[in-house]
């Protein structure tokens, strides 16, 4: 392990990872690059399946700040929603949710709604397999047959053609299987994949040295015996025990 640089990765050094591991850099190459143990980088990729955390920004439909503070001033001045509405040229229906969501006219203050409006937006938003037990249990039936998540996905969207609920996209189950900290399908699942790899590789991994599905940096899982029944739904371990890579 490298000395004297305990200290942790800074945002734009864990941009810098993602892209590599994207690229399809090895743990040990990563971690030269940045002058780190490789044991650090495959902690950072495992936190997150190996795959990239989306980079948190605002919807272009969401108010702004400026928008929020023109709304305080309307209302401070006794401006009808109306009025307000149509000097930010946002409908009447926007600003009246906006000013009852964030306690009406005599509380409403900009910058709180905006913080509170924020800290909403960067919440978790639960996985649909999570959400949507029966279409959780088709995914896991199907694994557990050997089926890959492509052919899953395309299933469900032939067999129910006209029940959106019913679909769910492939990378979603992979993200559900390599992201064990979702609590959606066990890590058992994965000895299913047809590829037998314990980590989705990108199409720009490099093969070289590696045995064919394997990579010499993947984070191994056990393998434990459990009947059909108890594959389906997934143990409360928060660790994430396995990482993936995104194409």
């Amino acid at each position: 392990m490298r000395q004297g640089r305990r200290h942790g990765l800074s945002a734009e050094e864990k941009v810098g990872i993602w892209r590599r591991w994207k690229a399809g850099e090895s743990l040990h190459e990563i971690g030269r690059a940045f002058d780190k143990d490789h044991g650090s980088i495959q902690f950072l990729l495992a936190k997150h399946g190996g795959i990239a955390p989306a980079v948190q920004r605002r919807s272009q439909r969401t108010l702004t700040l400026a928008e929020r503070e023109e709304i305080s001033r309307g209302i401070a001045s006794g401006s009808s929603i109306r009025e307000i509405a149509r000097g930010l040229e946002r409908a009447a229906s926007t600003v009246s949710r906006e000013v009852a969501r964030h306690g009406g006219r005599p509380m409403y203050r900009a910058s709180e709604a905006d913080d509170r409006a924020w800290k909403s937006a960067l919440r978790p938003k639960v996985c649909l397999l999570a959400r949507h037990r029966k279409l959780r249990l088709i995914v896991a039936s199907k694994l557990i047959l050997n089926w890959s998540p492509e052919q899953i996905a395309g299933w469900l969207k032939r067999r129910y053609p006209s029940n959106e609920s019913m679909r769910v996209s492939h990378e979603t189950i992979y993200r559900s299987l390599f992201i064990q900290a979702r609590g959606v399908l066990k890590k058992e699942l994965m000895q299913h994949l047809r590829s037998r790899r314990q980590i989705r590789r990108s199409v720009h991994a490099k093969a070289a040295g590696q045995s064919r599905g394997r990579i010499v940096d993947a984070i191994s899982i056990s393998e434990r015996p459990a009947e059909i029944e108890d594959r389906v739904t997934t143990s409360r371990s928060p660790s994430a025990s396995t990482i993936s890579r995104t194409s």
